[in-house]
Formats: structure tokens, C-alpha cells, sequence
């Protein structure tokens, strides 16, 4: 009985410290404050959990039950869209999210494993103090590795990726070098030394051999984790850009129109004006008129042409009435020189003098087709159409936009597009902050479109929000959001959210946005330095467990 309590401690240990863990991606639970030393203790306390493992089959049990406590409850908003608007029963929807979550802990598992191969060397009771630092470095590489492999891998999944947590920790200033990615090295070293450390000094034992971790070289990751912390709070005091062009005034609308309206046949049109009263309301200030004015994502909910030409005429009239320029997300459908149709999930911009016709078939002069499509609800994988069948959800098959594409140039200022959760993979986002060769210079204001009505008032509005706001510390370029339902928000190049409207009400931000231009190193490198490290911590992780075999009796 002894022991199956104990298996059950042993399992129930990691599934808490993985709930715990979901609650750092967004403020409301915690407080905002503390979310990056609360994230740290979780991985601290899943590390001490792999110490005191004795099978590699139980690392990978534990580091799958912390996974799947985590993504369970960071998630659980995929069961509003399934079930809520997407029609799914109820228990189907549950059993998709726990599949889904189940998969993806399947990385943790590995993490776990590879991680507990590295921690294998300090276990040995004649390690010194360079074999104890050696494998915290081995065990945050496995944990940003499975991370990095997580985002890329079959269309990539990095939501929750540990990173994110530390948007307002001292390790932040490490964004602009090493990206989220090497946000989550630096957090995993941190926990790996603060567990070794924490078991050095209670000098507990495993049922297989007398373990005497190095208490110095524990404290030595520690101190060097405390040198990374206050070189990240050295590093956010600088400046990586520089001001691009003369200050712009945009207009952010948010709408709120439920998602059950949204694509109703009855409604659609009602919800289509509520935007165009927004874009057309004046100024509080007349000195003070928007020159860009922002829609969501699909505001316009059918195929540009399912719209009578009164309708675009309009919108327009709108542009013209303003003088600004109207960036508004809708549907496009057009024929190719070969008479087949290509269907993309776009944004464009429409001008007084913009050229209808054009528009009207699916080739406006200004747009954005989105690149990283959403599975299942934008396109969809191979053997699953049965699944997207059982679904109500619209839209549910397009064609993907290229990965570098012209931008919006308004004014003097270069605005990158990105739609909805493209904003996840700053790989990408890169392309566009980027000079190119055929379509000119990088952006100097980032703008994301956004329709998160599908998961209700939920934390993935906040949880969206601080993906932003890594996207524009890592980048020093401001991030602008317009969302139907929230978060819109104008965030400074440094991730600070300068304006942000209340989730879930129909309202307008006006606001002055100043564009940047320079390069961040991670703009330069993107994810080849923190796979660099990662590297580096592997040998030197290798390196130790190599010397430790040479020193056994």
C-alpha cells in the first residue's frame, strides 16, 4: 500500500506543477507580476521530480503528466470553439482537447527524458562542480530544444512555449538576442540549478545509489542563473532601433460581435455596419484625425465578390470622408491565369482612389494573404476531413499567402500584416522586419488582425496579448492589434502594452504609433543562437558524463 501511494504522490506531483504552470501565460489568475518566478518553480519543482527518478520510463511519465496538466489547463478555451460555436458534442469536444493536449505532452515526455539523461552525471557521487553545471546546461537545451521542435514540427504548436512568461521577468532583456526560445533556456538552467541545489542541501538519496549532488556546483548554477538575470534587466536599458519616419495616428476598432452572430446569414450584414460606423465615427480632436484605420479579421465574413459593389463603394466613401486609408480583413477569391480558383484568408487596403474593379476580383493593389494557416479551421490535414465535418465552423479550407510579402507602405511607414495566431512563430515575423530584394524595405510597425470570438472570454484574449508583446521586444518594432473581441492593444517596441481597450466591448483606440527601423540580433540571427546554445549545453552536458565514467571506482 506504502508503495502505491508513493507511485501516486509520484505522478500526482508533476500533474499539479503542470497546472501550475498553464496559469503563467496570462495575468488574471496570478497576478502579472510574479507569473515568471512562478513559471521558474514549476520547472524547478518538474526537475527535483527527475532527480529523484530511477528509469528513464518514469522521467518520461512524469514530464508527460506535467505536459499534459499544462496544456489541459492552458487550453481548455479549445472546448468553447468545438463545442460553443463549433457545434461539437460536448464529449467529443473533451475528448479532442485531452488528445490534442496528450500529443503535445508527448514533447515534455522527451524533454523529460533527454533531460534526465543530462542530469544522469551529477548523480554520480564523484561529481565535481564543472559535471554539476555542465548538466543544467544539458537540461535547459532539452527543454528549449522540445520547445523549438514544438513550434516547427507538423505545422508547429508553440502556444504556452515557457518564454512567454518572463515578458515582464528579468530575463526579458535576453529577447531581442535570443528570442522566446532562449527565454526557455535560460528559465530551464535556472530551475535545473536551483533543484540540484535544493536536493544537494537536503541530502537526500535514490533507492539505487547514495547521491551526494556538488552543493558548490549547484550553487554556481544558481549564481550563473542570477548573472543571466541581471544581464537581461542590463540589456532591456538598451535601445536596438532607432525612429523611422514622421509619428502616424491609427484608429484600432473592436467591434465585439459574438461569435454566434458572426456567420450568421441574418446577421452578417448588421455586423459588417457596426464596423463601418466604427471607421467612419470622427475624431474627439480634429487636429487629431486617424490617417489608418484598422479592422479585424474577416470583419467582412464572405468573398469579396458575394458583396454587391454598393458595398466596397461604401467603404470607400468611408476612406474618402476620413482621408485615411482603411486596412480591413476579408476572404478573397480569385482566378488564376489557368481558371482555377484560390481562396485566402487576406487582408487589404483601400484607398479614395483605389481601384474597385480590381478589388471586386480578388487582386486589390494592396494585400496580405495569410502564410501559416490554423488546422482544421483553415485548412485541413490530411485524414482528418471527417473531423472538420462533424464541425460548424466556416472557412474551412484556403490557400496559403508567401512567407515574404509586400507591405502596406502608408506615409513613411512600412506596416508588416500578420492574421490572427501567425503572430505565435516569430521565425517568421522576421521575414517581414527583414530588407528584401524584390519587395523592398523591412516594416517599421507590425499589425495584427485577430477574430478570437471563437474562444469566448477566455484566457486566450491575454494569452495573445503577451505573444504580441514578445513579438515586439524581440523585434523593437511597435505591435498594433486590432481583435473583433479583444485584446486591442498598441504595444511599445519594448513589449509594454502603452493602450489597450476592455476585452468584449464595442469601442475605438485612437492613437499615435511611431515607427522604428535597426535590427535586433535576434531580426539578424532568429533562431540559430539559441540552437547554438543549444548545442553547447548538449557537448559540455556529454563532456561530463564522459569525465564521470572515468571517474567511477
Amino acid at each position: 500500500m506504502s508503495n502505491l501511494l508513493l507511485a501516486l504522490r509520484r505522478s500526482l506531483n508533476p500533474l499539479l506543477l503542470g497546472i501550475v504552470h498553464a496559469l503563467c501565460f496570462a495575468p488574471g489568475p496570478l497576478p502579472g507580476v510574479i507569473l515568471p518566478y512562478v513559471q521558474v518553480a514549476s520547472l524547478t519543482g518538474l526537475a527535483m521530480c527527475l532527480l529523484r527518478t530511477r528509469r528513464l520510463r518514469e522521467a518520461a511519465w512524469q514530464g508527460w503528466l506535467f505536459g499534459l496538466g499544462s496544456f489541459c489547463t492552458g487550453l481548455y478555451w479549445l472546448f468553447i470553439s468545438l463545442h460553443t460555436y463549433g457545434g461539437l458534442q460536448a464529449g467529443l469536444s473533451v475528448a479532442a482537447v485531452l488528445a490534442l493536449s496528450g500529443a503535445l505532452a508527448l514533447y515534455y515526455a522527451l524533454a523529460a527524458v533527454v533531460s534526465r539523461l543530462c542530469l544522469a552525471p551529477v548523480l554520480n557521487t564523484h561529481a565535481g562542480l564543472l559535471a554539476t553545471v555542465c548538466s543544467a546546461l544539458g537540461w535547459a537545451s532539452s527543454w528549449a530544444l522540445f520547445e523549438w521542435i514544438r513550434g516547427t514540427a507538423f505545422t508547429g504548436f508553440p502556444w504556452l512555449n515557457a518564454g512567454y512568461a518572463h515578458i515582464d521577468g528579468p530575463f526579458a532583456g535576453w529577447a531581442p538576442i535570443l528570442g522566446v526560445y532562449g527565454l526557455s533556456w535560460i528559465a530551464a538552467f535556472t530551475a535545473a540549478g536551483i533543484a540540484m541545489l535544493l536536493v544537494a542541501r537536503r541530502k537526500q538519496t535514490t533507492e539505487t545509489t547514495q547521491t551526494a549532488l556538488n552543493e558548490s556546483g549547484a550553487a554556481c548554477s544558481v549564481a550563473l542563473a542570477i548573472g543571466l538575470a541581471l544581464s537581461g534587466l542590463a540589456l532591456g536599458q538598451l535601445k536596438w532601433a532607432q525612429p523611422h519616419g514622421d509619428p502616424i495616428l491609427f484608429r484600432l476598432t473592436q467591434g465585439n460581435i459574438p461569435q454566434s452572430e458572426k456567420f450568421d446569414p441574418a446577421l452578417m450584414q448588421q455586423g459588417m455596419e457596426t464596423y463601418m460606423r466604427l471607421a467612419a465615427e470622427p475624431p474627439k480632436n480634429d487636429q487629431a484625425r486617424p490617417q489608418i484605420i484598422v479592422m479585424p479579421e474577416t470583419v467582412m465574413a464572405l468573398f469579396q465578390n458575394n458583396y454587391a459593389p454598393q458595398v466596397w463603394e461604401y467603404w470607400q466613401h468611408i476612406a474618402t470622408l476620413q482621408q485615411a486609408a482603411l486596412i480591413i480583413g476579408v476572404p478573397l477569391h480569385e482566378m488564376n491565369a489557368d481558371g482555377e480558383s484560390r481562396y485566402t484568408n487576406s487582408v487589404v487596403g483601400m484607398h479614395t482612389d483605389s481601384d474597385l474593379g480590381a478589388l471586386y476580383e480578388g487582386q486589390p493593389t494592396q494585400r496580405y494573404d495569410k502564410h501559416h494557416l490554423v488546422p482544421f479551421g483553415e485548412f485541413i490535414p490530411p485524414g482528418f476531413r471527417w473531423f472538420t465535418n462533424a464541425l460548424n465552423i466556416p472557412l474551412g479550407d484556403f490557400n496559403r499567402g508567401t512567407v515574404r510579402q509586400e507591405l502596406f507602405h502608408i506615409d513613411s511607414q512600412h506596416i508588416a500584416l500578420n492574421i490572427c495566431y501567425e503572430d505565435v512563430f516569430g521565425e517568421e515575423i522576421l521575414h517581414a522586419v527583414r530588407d528584401h530584394t524584390e519587395h523592398g524595405d523591412g516594416a517599421s510597425i507590425l499589425l495584427n488582425v485577430s477574430n478570437l470570438g471563437w474562444f469566448g472570454d477566455s484566457w486566450a484574449l491575454q494569452q495573445h496579448l503577451l505573444i504580441s508583446r514578445m513579438r515586439a521586444l524581440e523585434t523593437a518594432r511597435p505591435m498594433l492589434r486590432a481583435t473583433n473581441t479583444g485584446m486591442t492593444a498598441a504595444i511599445d517596441p519594448d513589449g509594454t502594452v502603452r493602450a489597450a481597450l476592455p476585452a468584449h466591448t464595442l469601442a475605438i483606440l485612437d492613437i499615435e504609433v511611431q515607427g522604428t527601423t535597426g535590427m535586433t540580433p535576434y531580426v539578424r540571427w532568429g533562431n540559430k543562437a539559441v540552437l547554438l546554445l543549444t548545442f553547447i549545453g548538449f557537448l559540455a552536458s556529454l563532456l561530463a558524463a564522459w569525465r564521470g565514467r572515468g571517474h567511477k571506482p
